[in-house]
């Protein structure tokens, strides 16, 4: 097995026993830490030995999960185990036969669920205990994150890590007594095997069934107590200079100097902290540590980029770096990765003013539209990280990206005129990206010499360099590896290409629709802004149920390319919600179709119907209907890989009090914030991208009022110059002088802005107090930015 496929070790950059990067290990955050073989218990197990493993033959008669439409599941559809989804049936079945319920939760693109699959679930001895002494019950974690969630917690909370593949033992009545995440299937020198720990769970549930229970109790009365986020007794939220400060000093003492990010290996990346970073510089801009705060976002981008970690060839970025250089990635592709880059290279862009960053948000977005796209206008889940090196052969990591000399000698062959030294594109190309004979993946990656002659791109020399190294002009060596990358990404189709999971999940539509509608207005493409405006058709026309308001957490490609739902339709978990408002809210600001702006205050009414606290503060994960009988009903209370649905949501509150007026989102967003001061007051890191809103909400929100005709010319010039500037506090608003509209039955002073002399006039209000007319986007410029 090499290295992508071998558990990488637990991060660094510690701060009083707290990770900077946790998200990256934690089950509600993000989506790969699918490795580590741990187990929890609740009880002391038996010890017991190794057993033989069973020759297994492919059972090719389908389970019940032959009926679901998750990709995942589907996958598990032909394994010899009685797999039951979650649900009522299941659970009766586990009470009425008194067995414990075997619970695994993974997704499609997960390495180590497939696998834990192909080794343990294909198994037909391991599927007979299963099926016998288990009632098993397989959850994509995508369809079902408060599943998951409340699960992960138990691991985590009892073991030393959480992941995916995660596998729980429950009892009938769903509460937990032993968990972990990867199993090999037999004992090892340092690992229980899985067939081992059924054996023992079988033998403990026979003889100390009464002490399981208890012990289980017990746990979940502790987590319960843990788990709770409330405002108590506090007033109001912790000041925002304080945790701003703490935020920052915790990144800076983490940070790495020469590579950028926020640990050793792996690194992720982390669009919640570059955002912090970004915002914090703003506000200290005048200050060595806002300057601070500017370089280390923008060099970890700059970074990440030119590293592995980026697929030069086909665009996008790779889940995360197993090492510290950006250099060798777990090569999945996941869409909320995609969408959040989008945005923060977008911003770094309009901070820096260097099209190094716009260029590689359009890569992205270019790669989302290819690949990740459906023809309806939403966005699939996920590209996986395995596949064939040729067809009929066994799937490895990485096998569709990388490269041997010998291939991109084939491929560019041509040589290259005026060099001071013989020299052929390819021999350019792999000098510029780092390509060696024998590979440049470090053995100690490799430690079983599967990857010798292979190479991962990664841009090892600036332009510059290599074009003084050949003696060459700089345009034309920036054509050559252009070209050399297009010959590359055509040779590559003939590969066989990595799994799709062309599942759609509402969140993260939403926050496409914001990666598109961001770039969009930041770079003045109106083409990148109708991608939003049609996933966000997408997702009212497909993913909307105009009878009770609600979202649907999931929709699956059909037979033909159609979209179809499950039956009964999985509906909308928190962040689905809350990162559909927000993509509206930016799809508005682009595109000023007041329509998305209203929708997005609807589903905010429906969102705080189905999930606020009204007596604790801050918004439940899950429905309370919904989550029934989980015994954990929480409150997402970390940004990792996404950002915590309770962080966006505050955001969200914070614009639409900026959009309306209405007091109750201001209310419920300050006693959000009170609601979480203990989490950022105890960890202020784990939450960036809340305490970047408790600033917001400390600070006084700009409503930046454009009076205009929308299609207009002036008008757009005026938009443009307000996009064109880093402003995250702040809301656009387009008035269009018809005082039946929408924006002017919500702020009323709306009608009293008036165009000076026939022009699209801007207004920069604050504290309810506007600024004087401009019609000059220089003018305005100014003003926004001095």
């Amino acid at each position: 097995m090499s290295h992508l496929s071998s558990p990488p070790k637990k991060h660094k950059g510690e701060h009083k026993g707290h990770s900077l990067l946790r998200g990256s290990e934690r089950g509600s955050s993000s989506r790969d830490k699918d490795r580590s073989a741990t187990v929890s218990s609740s009880v002391t197990m038996p010890a017991g030995g190794k057993g033989s493993r069973p020759s297994s033959t492919p059972q090719r008669v389908p389970n019940r999960l032959i009926h679901e439409k998750s990709p995942y599941l589907l996958q598990h559809a032909y394994n010899p185990v009685d797999w039951y989804p979650w649900g009522q049936e299941a659970f009766n079945k586990a009470r009425k036969e008194n067995k414990p319920i075997f619970l695994s939760v993974g997704y499609s693109t997960c390495h180590w669920c497939h696998m834990m699959e192909e080794e343990s679930f294909q198994n037909e001895e391991i599927g007979r205990l299963l099926s016998e002494d288990f009632v098993s019950v397989k959850v994509d974690r995508e369809e079902r994150p408060d599943v998951d969630k409340v699960y992960m917690t138990f691991v985590q909370a009892t073991s030393s890590g959480g992941g995916w593949p995660m596998n729980v033992w429950l009892t009938p009545n769903l509460q937990p007594f032993v968990g972990g995440t990867y199993f090999p299937p037999e004992d090892g020198l340092t690992q229980v095997g899985f067939r081992t720990v059924l054996l023992r769970i079988r033998e403990q549930w026979k003889q100390n069934k009464n002490a399981l229970l208890e012990n289980s109790q017990r746990v979940t009365t502790a987590l319960l107590a843990r788990s709770e986020i409330s405002v108590g007794n506090r007033q109001l939220p912790p000041s925002a200079a304080t945790m701003n400060s703490r935020c920052f000093q915790q990144l800076d003492e983490g940070y790495d100097e020469e590579y950028g990010g926020f640990a050793e290996a792996p690194k992720f990346p982390t669009p919640v902290i570059l955002s912090f970073l970004f915002s914090y510089w703003l506000s200290h801009r005048l200050t060595q540590d806002g300057s601070r705060a500017q370089q280390m976002a923008l060099h970890t981008l700059k970074m990440m980029a030119n590293g592995g970690i980026r697929d030069h060839v086909g665009q996008g970025f790779h889940r995360y770096s197993t090492d510290r250089q950006w250099h060798v990635p777990h090569f999945e592709k996941t869409l909320y990765d995609q969408a959040q880059l989008a945005v923060a290279y977008s911003q770094a862009f309009q901070i820096s003013g260097d099209e190094f960053y716009s260029d590689v948000a359009k890569d992205i977005l270019q790669y989302v539209t290819r690949s990740l796209s459906h023809r309806s206008g939403g966005f699939y889940s996920a590209e996986d990280a395995d596949s064939p090196p040729e067809r009929g052969m066994r799937p490895r990591e990485g096998a569709y990206y990388m490269w041997t000399v010998k291939e991109v000698q084939q491929l560019l062959p041509e040589p290259v005129l005026g060099a001071t030294e013989p020299l052929t594109s390819g021999q350019l190309f792999m000098k510029h990206y780092g390509l060696t004979e024998a590979g440049n993946i470090s053995p100690s990656q490799d430690p079983k010499g599967e990857l010798q002659g292979q190479n991962v791109l990664t841009v090892r020399y600036s332009l510059e360099l290599t074009t003084a190294r050949f003696g060459l002009d700089v345009e034309a060596v920036r054509t050559l590896l252009k070209m050399g990358l297009e010959k590359l990404f055509q040779a590559r189709k003939h590969r066989p290409k990595p799994h799709l999971d062309s599942k759609m999940l509402a969140a993260w539509n939403g926050l496409m629709v914001s990666g598109y509608a961001v770039t969009g207005a930041v770079l003045g493409q109106d083409r990148l802004i109708n991608y939003a405006t049609n996933g966000a058709k997408f997702l009212k026309r497909h993913m909307f149920d105009v009878a009770s308001g609600r979202l649907m957490r999931t929709c699956y490609t059909g037979s033909a390319g159609t979209v179809e739902h499950s039956n009964p339709p999985c509906w909308g978990f928190l962040e689905d919600y809350a990162f559909v408002v927000r993509g509206l809210l930016d799809l508005y600001e682009a595109s000023q179709e007041s329509a998305w702006l209203e929708w997005a205050l609807r589903l905010q009414d429906t969102q705080d119907r189905l999930f606020w606290d009204s007596q604790g503060g801050g918004y439940f994960y899950s429905e309370a209907e919904l989550g029934a009988g989980l015994p954990l009903r929480l409150k997402d209370d970390q940004d990792g890989a996404e950002p915590s649905a309770n962080s966006v949501s505050a955001h969200n509150l914070l614009r639409l009090h900026g959009f309306t007026g209405h007091k109750d989102w201001m209310d419920k967003c300050v006693c959000l914030l009170t609601a979480f001061s203990e989490r950022m007051h105890r960890v202020p890191v784990a939450l960036p991208e809340m305490v970047r809103t408790l600033s917001a909400q400390q600070q006084t929100l700009k409503q930046i009022v454009i009076c205009g005709d929308r299609q207009a010319k002036d008008t757009k010039a005026l938009v443009q110059c307000v996009h064109s500037i880093y402003i995250p506090n702040k809301v656009l608003i387009l008035a269009d002088g018809d005082p039946s509209s929408f924006l002017s039955r919500q702020l009323p002073f709306l009608s009293t802005l008036r165009r000076l002399e026939d022009q699209a006039t801007a207004y920069v209000c604050e504290n309810q107090a506007c600024s004087m007319p401009i019609t000059d986007p220089c003018e305005l410029r100014k003003l926004l930015h001095p």
